[in-house]
């Protein structure tokens, strides 16, 4: 089999196809040397991630403890009861330390796998993913908020200032999981909204979006968490990205022409 060595040049016209807004002159740098956090000293750090630690490994319990159980009303609600557990721990967490992005993302995730991604809309079907199936409105709506609410402050938290910051490996990860995270959301809700109704707290932004602006959102959510760092965030912003889609279909194609059929992707 033959292999094609591309040029730096091509690499970023592939990368400018993943994401339409990639610069390579803004690419993400990660250097290890900076502080692990850049609201909470590295003195407290230790201390504040190895009680995040303790909770994402009971989170990491209550999974293989379900994956091996079979199901039944009382084994199910006890691992539900002890999942909340986790999410009011990563609450009294991010009350300590509010500035603490990582705790922020952590519970999003938590709440997911509790509330599954179909929360933004009333009467969603039942997912496989969601712990829970049955919630009543209001509690589903104080849980998007916090989800949402969660996210943003994560993101905002982190986010450089000028593009081309440095960052430490702590800091792109907790970003690249926030923004994959809340392009989950997004993009679920794109998906449903054909059939159902959109239901979203007043004072957010979302609650005034179409399928739409929710499927944009999403698609430009997956490119920033594919550009600090998530393979999979990158691959499905070009998935959600029309005008991407299009163009990586021309782009196929030109390779099919330039290097035969045997390259095409």
């Amino acid at each position: 089999m033959a292999y094609i060595e591309l040029s730096r040049r091509d690499i970023n016209v592939l990368e400018k196809i993943k994401d339409p807004e990639f610069d390579p002159a803004l690419a993400v740098q990660i250097d290890a040397t900076l502080p692990k956090d850049p609201h909470v000293p590295d003195t407290e750090y230790r201390q504040i991630s190895q009680r995040e630690r303790d909770i994402i490994s009971s989170i990491q319990n209550l999974e293989l403890r379900k994956a091996k159980s079979m199901p039944g009303a009382t084994e199910d609600a006890d691992i539900v009861a002890r999942y909340r557990d986790c999410v009011y721990e990563l609450g009294r967490l991010i009350q300590d330390h509010p500035r603490y992005a990582s705790a922020l993302n952590n519970r999003v995730q938590a709440l997911r796998r509790l509330y599954g991604d179909a929360i933004l809309v009333s009467g969603a079907p039942k997912l496989a993913q969601a712990l829970l199936q049955d919630i009543d409105d209001r509690e589903r709506l104080e849980t998007a908020k916090t989800m949402l609410d969660d996210l943003d402050s994560a993101i905002s938290l982190l986010t450089p200032g000028v593009p081309h910051s440095r960052l430490s490996p702590q800091v792109a990860r907790t970003l690249a999981m926030a923004h994959t995270q809340r392009a989950a959301l997004y993009l679920m809700t794109s998906k449903l909204l054909l059939s159902k109704s959109l239901s979203v707290d007043a004072g957010r932004p979302e609650a005034r979006w179409s399928k739409l602006d929710f499927e944009e959102h999403a698609s430009r959510d997956f490119a920033l968490g594919g550009r600090y760092g998530n393979e999979i965030a990158k691959g499905l912003a070009v998935s959600t990205n029309p005008t991407a889609k299009l163009c990586g279909q021309m782009v196929r194609e030109a390779m099919r022409k330039e290097y035969g059929t045997d390259h095409a992707a």
